[in-house]
C-alpha cells in the first residue's frame, strides 16, 4: 500500500516541473507592465504593452488547464506499459468524463443539487475544462479520474483478444472500457462532490483561521514526509488544489499579482493564504546553514572534497527548490537531524507569518526573486526585507544548531569519518567503465549508471515496476534481500537508497528521468529477449502427439 502511495505522489510531481518557468514569464511580464518600474511604457494601446501582454498569456497556459495536466501527467508515472498510449487515452477519457458529467448535470442538476444554469466561478462550484462545462472537482478529480484510468490500461492493455476483435485490443480496449467506466464515475461525482466541496470550504476557513500554528503544521508535514515521498499530499493541494483558494495559491497568486503590486494594503490582508506557501524558505535559507555546518564540523583535510559535494547540492536546493541530494546526504545518518531541521522549517515559515510575510515560494530563489520579491518592490518593499531578515536569521541558527549537535554527538557525516572520501571525476567515470569517447565506444555515462543501477536492484528478472519523482528512482521489487548496499549505489552515482519492503527508492538528483527512461529500456530489451527465447524453445520443443 504505501509502495503504491509513493507512486501516486511521485507521479504528481510530473505536471508540477512545467510551472517554475511559466512562474518566472509571468512574474517578469507583470513586472515590465508596471508603471512603477517602466513608466509611460505600461500604456496599454502601447505595442510594448501587448507584446508583454501576449507573453504572459502564453504563460497562462499551464494554470488555466492544471487539471488536465495532472490527469494527463499521472500515466506518465504510474503506466507500467505504452506510456504514451496510457496518456492519449487518459486524455480522451477524462475529456468524456466531464462531457458526461455537464450532461447529467444538465438533465438532472436538481437531483444532484447543482445548478448547471450558473455562470462558472464563485460560489457555483463549476469550471470549465478544455471549453467543457463541468463540476469543479480541481486537480482531485483530476488524479482520481487519472488513476482509475491508468489502473484498467495497466489490467488491460496487453490483453489479448480474439483475431476477429484484434482491432479493438490495446489502448482501443482500454479506451472502450474507460467510456463505460465514466458513466458511473460521472454519476458518483454529481452524487458525491457538492457535499465535498462544501467540506472544503470548511477546510479552507478553519486553515486561515488558524493562523500561525496552521502555518507551522504544515510545514513541518512538508519537511518531515521528505523521506515518504508522500509530501507532495501534503504541499500540492495547498499549492494546485484548492484546499487554501478556489485555484490553488500558485494560480492565485498570479492572478491577483498586479492588483498587489498597486496596492498598499499589507500582503498579510490581501492574500493570508500565502502563509501555507512559504515552505521554500527552508531550501533558500535553511539548507545554506545545514552545508555550512557539515563544512565546518568536516575534518580538514576533508574540506575541500566535502565543499566539492555540498556545493552543487545547495546551490540546487537554494536555486531551484529541490532538496534532497543535501538532505539524504544525513538524513539516514542521522535522522534525528532531519527532524530538527523539520522543526526549524516550521518555525521560520510560522516566525515569518506572524511578521507579515506571505506570498507563492514553496520553491528556490528564482521562484522567490521572480515571482514575488521583484513584483513586490515599491508598495511592499519592507515585507521582502522582513522575510530576509528572518531568513538570515535562520540560516545562523541553522548552522549554529547543526554544528552544535554534529560536534556534540559525532555524527558521521561526509568528511568526518574514517573512511576515505573520494570524489569521481568524469575521466574517471569514463575510465573505471571504457568509454573512450567520439572514437571509441558510444555507451553513455547514463546507460553505464542504469546498468548498475539495475544490478544493485537485483538485475531486471528483480523489477516489479519502475517509476520517478523529481530526484528518486522509485522501483518495486520482487525480492528485497537482492537489494544490494547503500554503498554499492553510492558507488554508482546515487546519492543514497530507502528500502521499505518491496518498495525502493534511489536517489539519485534532477538527471533521474533520464535515468529512468535508460533503465526501462534496459529492462524492455531483456524482457524481449526472454520472450523470443520461450518462443523458440516452444517451436523447437518436440511434440507429444508424434
Amino acid at each position: 500500500m504505501l509502495s503504491a502511495i509513493q507512486r501516486l505522489g511521485g507521479a504528481m510531481f510530473t505536471p508540477v516541473l512545467l510551472f517554475p518557468f511559466v512562474g518566472i514569464v509571468i512574474g517578469l511580464s507583470i513586472v515590465l507592465k508596471n508603471p512603477v518600474f517602466v513608466g509611460d511604457l505600461a500604456d496599454q494601446e502601447g505595442l510594448y504593452y501587448q507584446i508583454l501582454k501576449v507573453i504572459e498569456e502564453g504563460g497562462w497556459t499551464i494554470f488555466r488547464n492544471m487539471a488536465l495536466l495532472f490527469a494527463i501527467g499521472l500515466p506518465i508515472g504510474l503506466a507500467k506499459t505504452a506510456h504514451a498510449r496510457a496518456v492519449m487515452v487518459v486524455l480522451v477519457s477524462y475529456l468524456t468524463f466531464n462531457y458526461f458529467v455537464n450532461a447529467m448535470g444538465g438533465f438532472w442538476g436538481e437531483f444532484f443539487g447543482v445548478d448547471f444554469s450558473q455562470a462558472i466561478g464563485g460560489t457555483s462550484g463549476l469550471t470549465e475544462v478544455a471549453g467543457i462545462k463541468t463540476l469543479d472537482t480541481g486537480i482531485f478529480g483530476a488524479i482520481i479520474i487519472s488513476s482509475l484510468i491508468t489502473w484498467i490500461h495497466n489490467r488491460t492493455f496487453e490483453k489479448t483478444l480474439p483475431a476477429y476483435l484484434g482491432i479493438f485490443q490495446g489502448a482501443s480496449f482500454v479506451a472502450m472500457l474507460s467510456f463505460f467506466a465514466m458513466i458511473p464515475a460521472a454519476w458518483l461525482t454529481l452524487y458525491i462532490w457538492p457535499s465535498i466541496q462544501q467540506g472544503i470550504l470548511s477546510l479552507q476557513t478553519f486553515m486561515l483561521e488558524s493562523g500561525s500554528f496552521g502555518v507551522w503544521l504544515y510545514t513541518f508535514l512538508e519537511r518531515i514526509l521528505i523521506p515518504t515521498g508522500l509530501h507532495h499530499f501534503i504541499y500540492t493541494p495547498f499549492v494546485f488544489g484548492n484546499i487554501a483558494t478556489p485555484n490553488g495559491i500558485t494560480a492565485d497568486w498570479f492572478m491577483n499579482l498586479e492588483s498587489f503590486t498597486q496596492s498598499s494594503t499589507a500582503m498579510k490582508d490581501l492574500f493570508p493564504a500565502g502563509g501555507f506557501a512559504l515552505h521554500g524558505n527552508s531550501k533558500v535559507f535553511g539548507c545554506v546553514g545545514i552545508a555550512m555546518a557539515m563544512y565546518a564540523t568536516a575534518k580538514t583535510e576533508n574540506r575541500k572534497k566535502v565543499a566539492a559535494l555540498l556545493i552543487p547540492a545547495t546551490l540546487t536546493a537554494m536555486l531551484v527548490g529541490i532538496t534532497e541530494p543535501l538532505e539524504f546526504t544525513f538524513l539516514f545518518i542521522a535522522p534525528w537531524l532531519f527532524a530538527i531541521h523539520a522543526l526549524l522549517a516550521g518555525t521560520m515559515a510560522m516566525m515569518m507569518y506572524s511578521f507579515g510575510v506571505v506570498g507563492n515560494m514553496g520553491g528556490g530563489l528564482i521562484e522567490f526573486v521572480t515571482g514575488n520579491w521583484i513584483p513586490l518592490l515599491g508598495n511592499h518593499t519592507s515585507m521582502v526585507v522582513t522575510q530576509i531578515l528572518i531568513g538570515l536569521a535562520f540560516t545562523l541558527i541553522y548552522f549554529v544548531s547543526f554544528k552544535f549537535l554534529i560536534e556534540k554527538f559525532d555524527v558521521q557525516i561526509a568528511g568526518r569519518g574514517d573512511a576515505d572520501l573520494k570524489l569521481h571525476t568524469k575521466d574517471d567515470f569514463n575510465k573505471k567503465h571504457g568509454i573512450t569517447g567520439k572514437g571509441g565506444h558510444t555507451v553513455s555515462p547514463m546507460q553505464v549508471q542504469a546498468a548498475e543501477t539495475l544490478d544493485g536492484l537485483g538485475g531486471t528478472e528483480n523489477i516489479i515496476e519502475l517509476s520517478n519523482c523529481a530526484t528518486r528512482l522509485r522501483v518495486t521489487v520482487a525480492d528485497p534481500s537482492k537489494v544490494a548496499s547503500r554503498e554499492f549505489f553510492m558507488n554508482t552515482g546515487a546519492v543514497n537508497v530507502v528500502t521499505n519492503g518491496q518498495a525502493v527508492q534511489v536517489i539519485i538528483g534532477l538527471n533521474v528521468p533520464q535515468l529512468r527512461e535508460e533503465c526501462e529500456k534496459i529492462v524492455a530489451v531483456h524482457r524481449g529477449e526472454k520472450q523470443a527465447k520461450r518462443e523458440e524453445d516452444a517451436e523447437v520443443a518436440p511434440n507429444p502427439a508424434i
